[in-house]
């Protein structure tokens, strides 16, 4: 979705993975946890595979992936990771080296 309309021109588009290892409450959190942060801070701007290790193991041996669940940014370079549940999103975005956009308010505008 990189031509999103939506789009912000000049915004960078981010491509994702996380590994995961099944269905555990751990895994599960995670997902929503940066499905939320996607909306949130990348809404259209974004695309995110999530790999479950435990039905593709090459996969993570593929990416050297020790820990799950990792969440890796493949895209804009450079790569980056993070390990955990993606509880705390500004650690997150910190990690991931993306800047948050400011909270909208219902107020603002001329």
């Amino acid at each position: 979705m990189s031509d999103d309309p939506g789009s912000p021109p000049g915004e960078p588009h981010y491509t994702l993975r996380l590994y995961v290892t099944g269905s555990t409450p751990r895994s599960t959190r995670a997902i929503e946890n940066l499905r939320r942060l996607c909306a949130t801070h990348l809404e259209g701007r974004y695309d995110l595979e999530v790999i479950d290790i435990y039905r593709t193991p090459t996969a993570a041996v593929e990416q050297q992936i020790i820990a799950a669940p990792t969440l890796v940014k493949l895209l804009p370079l450079p790569p980056r990771r993070v390990v955990g549940d993606l509880s705390d999103g500004d650690k997150v975005l910190a990690g991931l080296g993306i800047r948050p956009r400011p909270p909208a308010h219902a107020g603002d505008g001329p």
